[in-house]
C-alpha cells in the first residue's frame, strides 16, 4: 500500500500519497481520443482522488486509492479499455520520485529550451539497457544522457526534425513514455501543489 505516514505527538496519521499517470499517445493527431474530463471519472471510478489533468495528453495528477500497488499502471491501461475503447501504456511515477527525475538531469547546461529537451521514461530495467545504447552515438548538434530512473534528450533543432528522436521512438518504441522537460517542471509543481495542501 503507498502511504505517507506522518507522526504526531499523539499518534500517526496515514495519508493516501499522490502520484502523476503518463498515458502514452493520448490525443496525438486523430488517434486515441480521450476528454480529459472522461479521463479524469476514470481515475475516480478506480478509487483515485483528488484528480487532476494537466494539457490534453494524458497526464495525470492525483490521490492514490488504497492498497495501491506497482501494478496499478496496468488497472489504469485495463480501464482505458474496457470504458473507452482506447489502448495506453500508463506509467505511474510517485511525486518523490518525479522531483529526483528532475533533479538527476545531467543536461541543464545544454538544454536551454524546456520544450526541446525530452524525459524518455523506460517501462523496464531491460528498455533501459536498451536506451543506454544511444550513447554510443554522437548525436550532434543533439545531446543524450541516461540518468538512474529516466533517459534525457536535448533536440537542438525540435523534436520533429531530430535523428536522437527518431532512433529513440525505433529502438524502445511504446516501451517508454516521453514528455518535454517543461511539462514534466509542470507536472511536479502540481503534485507538490496537492501533497503540501494535505
Amino acid at each position: 500500500m503507498v502511504r505517507v505516514a506522518i507522526r504526531t505527538a499523539r499518534k500517526t496519521i496515514t495519508m493516501p500519497a499522490t502520484h502523476v499517470a503518463l498515458l502514452r499517445g493520448i490525443n496525438v493527431g486523430k488517434a486515441k481520443r480521450v476528454a480529459m474530463t472522461d479521463l479524469r471519472k476514470l481515475f475516480e471510478t478506480l478509487g483515485c482522488r483528488e484528480v487532476q489533468t494537466l494539457q490534453n495528453s494524458g497526464n495525470v495528477v492525483f490521490e492514490a486509492p488504497p492498497g495501491m500497488r506497482g501494478s496499478f499502471g496496468s488497472t489504469v491501461e485495463a480501464a482505458l479499455t474496457t470504458k473507452a475503447g482506447v489502448t495506453s501504456r500508463t506509467t505511474i511515477i510517485a511525486t518523490k520520485d518525479l522531483a529526483r527525475i528532475l533533479e538527476d538531469n545531467p543536461l541543464p547546461e545544454v538544454a536551454k529550451d524546456p520544450s526541446r529537451a525530452l524525459v524518455a521514461l523506460p517501462r523496464t530495467p531491460a528498455v533501459a539497457r536498451k536506451l543506454k545504447m544511444l550513447g554510443k552515438t554522437d548525436w550532434s548538434p543533439d545531446r543524450f544522457a541516461m540518468g538512474p530512473r529516466a533517459a534525457y534528450l536535448w533536440c537542438a533543432e525540435g523534436v520533429l526534425r531530430s535523428k536522437l528522436w527518431g532512433a529513440c521512438n525505433t529502438l524502445v518504441g511504446d516501451e517508454v513514455t516521453t514528455r518535454s522537460w517543461r511539462t514534466m517542471q509542470s507536472l511536479s509543481e502540481l503534485a507538490s501543489a496537492a501533497n503540501s495542501s494535505k
